[in-house]
């Protein structure tokens, strides 16, 4: 059974997208700059107006209020937002385990934030998802900023997490040597609509 469904999905930009992600799946979105691909996840976040319907366990989006939706369906965008000068202040106390899983010292919770390069924040920028344990992660190009070691780990830790918790992943990557060693499906979006290839 799916447990993440979308049904004819429209929005500015794209219409008619039907996909479903079965529980502790990774399925990799791929397609040329301008597609959409970015649009297609904030529409399933539900922070752009779209029609069509979208399902999480059985239960239509309209059946959720928009913070519990947006809890439950996570979006990690290309670029973080951080809105406090600590890092430690965008998390709940005891974190070190995930920071840790991430590559971080002990000492990450009092960093600041504006000393954070790309790679730190995009890293970060993911723990702090993680903390709300989504049942669906729509990450934009995580590891685009990231050298090969620390992709892998943020490979690892989102493997890991969907398995624990019976989460589904759409991950947005150009990387094909990434799709081949993370992704479960591919689906491709281009200007005639979306499509699955082999993974």
């Amino acid at each position: 059974m799916a447990l993440f469904e979308v049904s004819h999905l429209s929005r500015s930009g794209m219409s008619d997208i039907s996909f479903s992600l079965a529980a502790s799946g990774l399925v990799c979105l791929s397609g040329p700059s301008g597609s959409g691909k970015t649009l297609l996840l904030r529409a399933l976040a539900d922070l752009d107006v779209s029609d069509g319907r979208v399902s999480l366990a059985g239960t239509e989006r309209q059946q959720f209020t928009p913070v519990h939706w947006r809890q439950q369906v996570g979006f990690l965008p290309a670029e973080s937002c951080w809105w406090a000068p600590l890092v430690g202040d965008h998390f709940p106390a005891g974190q070190q385990a995930l920071f840790a899983e991430l590559g971080f010292g002990e000492d990450v919770s009092a960093w600041h934030v504006e000393r954070l390069s790309s790679g730190e924040r995009q890293r970060l920028a993911l723990a702090r998802l993680l903390v709300n344990q989504p049942a669906v992660l729509l990450l934009d190009e995580p590891t685009a900023n990231l050298d090969p070691v620390n992709s892998k780990k943020v490979e690892h830790i989102v493997l890991s997490y969907l398995h624990t918790r019976a989460a589904v992943c759409l991950w947005v990557t150009h990387d094909v040597q990434q799709m081949e060693r993370i992704a479960d499906r591919i689906l491709v979006l281009d200007g005639k609509g979306l499509c699955e290839t082999a993974a």
